[in-house]
């Protein structure tokens, strides 16, 4: 009983925070708000008239929504890079960020489940994906594991950090013995949401832009450097604007693992364009479609270029210490980074492998305003949860929320 009166006064004390700030937090509140009821208003237009209204078509049935929900997960796995140092191998340096990590986790996976909501048509047929109720198809369908490793890790980064905030609360330490287990089954999880997801692609036998060994690994390596290039820039913001303070020595950590998994994806990308066009078959058509155009049929032309162009700067100016040591240079590569990465992994991966089709035919896809505009109340769903997650985290880490006995 004790402990529910602890938690009511939490809620109560969140709520009363979440609610309060200053004229900026207000504005930016309400931007969020507006953007994701425009996107509710384009959500029910898909609703009622189906997903004709958006770009997708028999021949490319995977789109932005698709392309974002695999770029999230990634950013979703990214946490594991400040959980592992922190809860298992003590370090702390990464301990004044790893709270902000987590909830970038779950905004990430919120958003990932709300992609997947709108790829599918809409709410109603989720029934589908319930064990015992629907055609959940295990352990064959990768689907299904994808499904379950998604909302397993959600539960991780929603209890570990909620225990841990709970007792501080309190002003009281958390006991390691209660968090670690979890801690160290989400290290392994994070792994396991990522690859699961490519596997999603790999499985695909007709699809032969997908099916390479290297998309596994490269799905991490491009993960752990958008993630941490993400993470640094919330640092930047929250200590620029609360009194919740980050050491220097910490940016620069993740900075030094966001580099080095940004060298490893370009790495891995240039062994892929060494396969596909050293010795290129028939299979080669999708990658070259992509880099090239195909047949006059070029409409991805600028967006994988141009993620090329900023993965290649970023990386280069990363990679000196002197430039990376700059916050403001570190700041502006790991927006291009994050940029870079997002294109790569969402309309340079999911289109090219619907294009050309079986037969060979071309048809080519670009959004329209009804997926634009859902899209970006998604993202706008995200920023929501997580402003509130850290909000109420901050609060309670920096003291201004305590239990009143």
């Amino acid at each position: 009983m004790g402990r529910f009166k602890v938690l009511r006064s939490l809620v109560k004390d969140s709520f009363n925070t979440i609610t309060h700030g200053s004229k900026k937090y207000h504005l930016w509140m309400a931007a969020l708000t507006f953007i994701m009821l425009v996107g509710m208003y384009c959500y029910s237009i898909q609703l009622n008239e189906g997903l004709s209204v958006t770009g997708m078509n028999d021949r490319v049935s995977w789109g932005l929504y698709i392309s974002n929900f695999t770029f999230l997960v990634g950013v979703a796995a990214a946490a594991v890079i400040l959980v592992m140092p922190t809860y298992v191998l003590h370090d702390i340096d990464f301990k004044q960020a790893v709270l902000i990590g987590e909830g970038l986790a779950v905004a990430a996976l919120v958003m990932c489940l709300a992609f997947v909501i709108a790829d599918m048509g809409g709410p109603s047929v989720l029934w589908h994906m319930i064990p015992g109720i629907g055609v959940f198809n295990f352990p064959n369908s990768m689907l299904t594991w994808d499904v379950l490793v998604l909302n397993g890790y959600l539960f991780l980064n929603l209890t570990i950090p909620l225990y841990i905030l709970f007792r501080h609360y309190q002003g009281k330490e958390a006991k390691s013995r209660v968090y670690i287990p979890g801690a160290l089954i989400s290290v392994f999880w994070a792994i396991a949401i990522h690859l699961v997801t490519a596997f999603l692609y790999q499985g695909l036998q007709a699809r032969p832009f997908w099916n390479n060994a290297l998309l596994g690994p490269r799905f991490l390596a491009s993960a752990f450097a958008a993630g941490p290039a993400l993470i640094i820039l919330v640092l930047a913001v929250i200590r620029s604007s609360s009194t919740f303070k980050v050491e220097d020595k910490t940016i620069k950590k993740i900075a030094m693992v966001a580099t080095v998994a940004a060298q490893i994806n370009l790495i891995m990308l240039i062994s892929e364009l060494f396969k596909e066009f050293y010795a290129p078959t028939h299979h080669s058509e999708s990658a070259h479609y992509l880099f090239f155009g195909l047949d006059g049929k070029d409409a991805l032309l600028p967006w994988i270029w141009t993620a090329i162009s900023l993965n290649v700067i970023a990386t280069v100016l990363l990679t000196f210490h002197k430039l990376r040591n700059n916050f403001k240079v570190l700041y502006f590569a790991c927006f291009i980074l994050f940029v870079g990465i997002w294109i790569e992994k969402g309309f340079g991966l999911i289109i090219p492998g619907f294009i050309p089709g079986p037969y060979g035919k071309i048809v080519e896809y670009s959004p329209t305003g009804i997926e634009i505009m859902v899209t970006l109340g998604i993202w706008a769903l995200g920023a929501f949860v997580f402003t509130i997650l850290a909000k109420t985290a901050i609060g309670i880490e920096v003291g201004k929320l305590r239990y009143k006995k």
